[in-house]
């Protein structure tokens, strides 16, 4: 055996978000199954098993569905099996292509059947109305018959499951009530009830389909095409055909296909789907564009670097499709408390139907019958068992719009508990970008030595050096306007560690750190500074300093006290940088503690630490760049890499991945999960008040199959269209 493999289906024509709770059990009881997930509202059905042979495992996987559920389907969405241990498995591009089958999610003629029957049945529904009770066989059989048509397809479902022992569904539950109240005489009540109830799944099934159509539009990131270039000629060929180092052609106004090098051209770049940024970005030749960014305004020629199943479109995509496989505890508890409710509830509804008249003098069995079928209407647990899911899918839609990508449900969830924040300090909350800060002429020499001739002389010297602080002196020298004139240096020698001697025109340059000049005998006074100081000596004689420092983003200290503001205690930075520097940055951005000096393996030990200091339901969060913070990812409850554009590193270490270098996304994505979580609360405490109060009326005589209709699906459809709130909700 190779070790467990995952493969994921699509999962089609499924009645509603409960019966999918009972498919997926029943696959998870399967022997070679390790793990099964549903995610009904993406319509995706994820296995992992050890079986070898995926086609074997496939055919055994229906032959369960067909056993619980009629004219359920599966199907491969990609032929690739990939291990998993930790990893997400990679779309093959189409998996956005879904089919369209059941009552909650109708395609285009499923929806039109229904609304045929709605309406036929409808109009015979008015007419047994307009037929005078005198007819009494004529009214019974034009009820009956709007009743079939309405119902038909619900009593044929029905009628299947009981045969394979699903009892406790919803078109049992329907059927039941509404044949007995056509057995005690309630004909117009019971065709109302099947009535209402269709319309109530047609409107649910509208909703559910532009609340998965409006987290569509926001990941619409998937290009159809790419102009490929051979010699002179230009094809529009699929992006999945085209390989790496081939040429493509981008014009304004479409998308970029793949990930690669703009080799001509230079263009404005909308990156608002990727990274939400709503500035667009400059990009010339010899720098690379992303799979998914819009070019806005000039022809551009790019030199492909990767192929599409590995671009940052696929990756994306496949991480919003499968975020919502990975299920919140709430969810969990709801499908657990979804399969005890059911039965409950039609043990009780057969209770009240029996018990009282033999129980309670005057009451009759008919009246008794009425109140049970009011209880077996409004059992059903769809509108909690599809609302909570769609809350989180909403939220990670959300997130997703503002260049946050969150690995799953429980990660979204999880945000709520956050107690302790902890982050890297280079490429988190500062650029990771060297710039000369301060210029300091040795005071004993100023009248004789300017600003600019010390950076002259110390961006000759460190001109052959590839170090970042060399090239930031280099760079802040040639931003002048100025040009470094290698002909007049010679005697080159870069003292690792140290700094750089260098002869320029005859003179003997030095420029290093302190211990370069104690090595060469130089006197100067250290200074204490939060950044690297160059010192500079010229023939044995000091000149002066150069600081140079790593600048701190502009949303840093907006991020820090943002996350404060919502509910974050404690705010801890780890850094190998120097303790004057982690301090300094520390004080300026309001840090709680930081630690400096440290190597990758010790953050690991600091990150321990931390987490025995905190209380067992609090969660704490490392933010870190993803590639050289992997493992600290790895340990921490939730990990988040900071600029992920590109990195394939950050997307594969972290739970959360934000797409641009913004820190202050942290604070969005705090709030997004507290607005999920409220959103989904609303809908739980919504659903079962009003299943409660109708339960109760009805269990009195004082609620009516229509109260009861509203109770099941009234509800449903308003905490689906409450869930759906939060994609349009704006957070930045």
């Amino acid at each position: 055996m190779s070790g467990s493999k995952q493969i994921k289906l699509n999962i089609n024509g499924l009645d509603c978000a409960n019966c999918a709770a009972k498919v997926e059990r029943k696959i998870n009881e399967m022997k070679e199954v390790t793990g099964a997930t549903i995610d009904f509202l993406n319509k995706k059905l994820i296995v992992t098993s050890d079986e070898e042979n995926p086609h074997t495992l496939i055919t055994s996987v229906q032959k369960v569905i067909d056993s619980v559920e009629n004219g359920v389907t599966i199907s491969p969405v990609s032929q690739n099996i990939n291990n998993i241990h930790g990893h997400h498995s990679h779309t093959d591009g189409h998996a956005h292509e879904h089919s369209h089958s059941h009552s909650h999610d109708h395609g285009t003629d499923e929806l039109k059947k229904l609304i045929g029957k709605i309406i036929i049945g409808g109009i015979l529904f008015i007419g047994g109305f307009i037929i005078p009770e005198s007819s009494h066989l004529l009214r019974f059989l034009t009820f009956f018959a709007s009743y079939v048509v309405i119902g038909g397809d619900v009593l044929t479902s029905a009628f299947k499951n009981i045969l394979k022992g699903q009892i406790f569904d919803e078109n049992f539950l329907m059927s039941i009530a509404t044949v007995g109240a056509f057995a005690i005489g309630e004909y117009p009540e019971g065709v109302a009830v099947m009535l209402f109830y269709q319309l109530g799944e047609l409107f649910q099934s509208i909703a559910v389909n532009r609340s998965r159509n409006s987290i569509a539009d926001l990941m619409n990131i998937r290009p159809d095409y790419a102009n490929l270039k051979t010699g002179n000629d230009i094809e529009k060929v699929s992006p999945d055909t085209v390989k790496i180092d081939d040429l493509i052609v981008v014009k304004p106004g479409e998308k970029v296909p793949l990930d690669g090098e703009v080799i001509e051209g230079h263009s404005a770049f909308d990156t608002s789907a990727l990274t939400g940024e709503s500035l667009p970005r400059e990009i010339s030749p010899g720098e690379n564009v992303l799979s998914g960014f819009i070019n806005r305004t000039s022809l551009i020629t790019v030199k492909v670097t990767k192929l599409f199943s590995e671009s940052t479109v696929a990756k994306i995509l496949d991480l919003v499709e499968n975020a919502t496989a990975k299920k919140s505890r709430t969810e969990n508890f709801i499908t657990k408390f979804a399969r005890y409710y059911t039965p409950v509830v039609v043990i009780l509804a057969l209770l009240i139907a029996v018990l009282p008249p033999f129980v309670i003098p005057g009451v009759l069995f008919k009246d008794s019958l009425y109140r049970a079928l009011i209880f077996l209407v409004v059992s059903c647990p769809c509108a909690l068992v599809i609302s909570i899911p769609l809350g989180f899918f909403g939220g990670i839609g959300s997130a997703s719009r503002h260049g946050i990508l969150i690995k799953g449900a429980n990660y979204l969830e999880a945000l709520n508990n956050v107690d302790t924040v902890v982050m890297d300090k280079t490429g988190t909350l500062t650029k990771g970008v060297f710039k000369v800060t301060e210029i300091n002429v040795n005071n004993n020499i100023s009248s004789i030595i300017s600003e600019d001739e010390l950076l002259r002389l110390a961006a000759h010297a460190e001109s052959f050096s590839t170090h970042p602080i060399a090239q930031s002196i280099v760079r802040a020298y040639e931003e002048k306007g100025n040009t470094i004139n290698k002909s007049l240096l010679n005697d080159f020698e870069e003292k690792s560690g140290y700094g750089i001697k260098v002869n320029i025109d005859g003179q003997s340059i030095t420029a290093g750190n302190y211990r370069l000049m104690e090595l060469e005998n130089i006197e100067i006074s250290e200074r204490k500074d939060s950044g690297t100081v160059v010192y500079v000596a010229l023939d044995g004689n000091y000149m002066g300093n150069i600081l140079i420092a790593d600048e701190i983003k502009t949303d840093a200290e907006k991020s820090v006290s943002g996350m404060k503001e919502n509910g974050v205690k404690n705010i801890v930075m780890l850094t190998g940088d120097t303790k004057a520097i982690g301090e300094s940055t520390a004080s300026r951005l309001n840090i709680d503690k930081v630690y400096t000096e440290l190597l990758p393996d010790q953050k690991v030990e600091k990150l321990e630490e931390i987490f025995k200091e905190k209380s067992d339901d609090r969660k704490v969060i490392f933010v870190g760049d993803g590639i050289n913070d992997a493992p600290v990812l790895a340990r921490a409850d939730i990990g988040i890499a900071m600029g992920g554009l590109g990195s394939d590193a950050a997307i594969e270490a972290s739970d959360v991945v934000i797409m641009n270098d913004e820190p202050s996304k942290i604070v969005t994505a705090l709030k997004i999960a507290r607005s999920t979580r409220a959103i989904v609360w609303q809908n739980i405490f919504f659903a079962a008040a009003v299943k409660i109060i109708v339960l109760i009326l009805g269990a009195g005589g004082l609620a009516t199959m229509w109260e009861a209709v509203f109770a099941d699906v009234g509800v449903a459809l308003l905490a689906v269209l409450n869930a759906m709130r939060i994609i349009r909700k704006k957070f930045d």
